[in-house]
């Protein structure tokens, strides 16, 4: 789950437009809710329902390009933010289910799960019969290590930051990626945004500040 998380999320952001890639990736709280019924017993409560709605209500805006219609993905990138998402979501409820294992051993199993699903996606890249993806020029070598260098510092502010930080107050910073990510990809002209991106947006948001503050979820016995 870790690693298709970063597989996924990662060549969605480089294929695609950045704040959909980052929106749909942010379904994250509605997988949790079904997931979460299902590995660890929780109730569907009221709230659950609420955060779902206002997700796919989100969902919806986005991928309809303003029409509330039928969420479903119309490109490679688009479906590839919504797996991560999902991978996302299903990594935190096993961390949760596995909460008595030691951290060392989880995040042990997370760093594998990266090691092994990256070059998987290389090898199938080179098998689709796009090497030029594997074998880039001079200039792009110089880009591939300054996204080495940020995904560095950006995991050791994370780490850092979740070992001082409530969870709750972690949840809601990490959100700011989307503000980031959509001032940043906006002025770099990596992307395109419209009223209704901004309303979807405003929709997802909601759903994920609900499942931050949300204190309701009992195992069912």
């Amino acid at each position: 789950a870790s690693g298709l998380t970063n597989a996924c999320f990662n060549t969605a952001l480089a294929t695609g437009d950045v704040v959909r890639a980052v929106l749909l990736f942010y379904l994250m709280p509605m997988w949790v809710v079904l997931l979460a019924r299902w590995l660890l017993a929780e109730r569907i409560t009221p709230s659950a329902l609420l955060r779902t709605a206002l997700a796919l209500a989100g969902a919806a805006l986005v991928l309809g390009d303003g029409k509330l219609q039928l969420p479903i993905p119309n490109s490679l990138s688009d479906v590839l933010a919504v797996i991560g998402g999902f991978c996302f979501g299903l990594n935190n409820v096993i961390l949760r289910k596995h909460s008595d294992t030691p951290q060392e051993a989880r995040a042990f199993g997370m760093f594998i799960g990266a090691v092994i699903i990256a070059p998987a996606v290389l090898i199938g890249l080179a098998l689709s019969g796009k090497p030029a993806l594997l074998a880039p020029d001079a200039a792009a070598w110089m880009g591939i290590a300054g996204f080495t260098v940020a995904v560095l510092i950006a995991n050791l502010a994370l780490q850092y930051g979740a070992a001082r930080l409530p969870a709750n107050v972690l949840s809601v910073l990490m959100l700011a990626e989307i503000l980031v990510a959509t001032l940043s990809s906006w002025l770099g002209g990596a992307a395109t945004i419209t009223q209704s991106t901004l309303i979807g947006g405003a929709l997802i948001v909601s759903a994920s500040l609900l499942a931050v503050f949300s204190r309701d979820a009992k195992p069912v016995h």
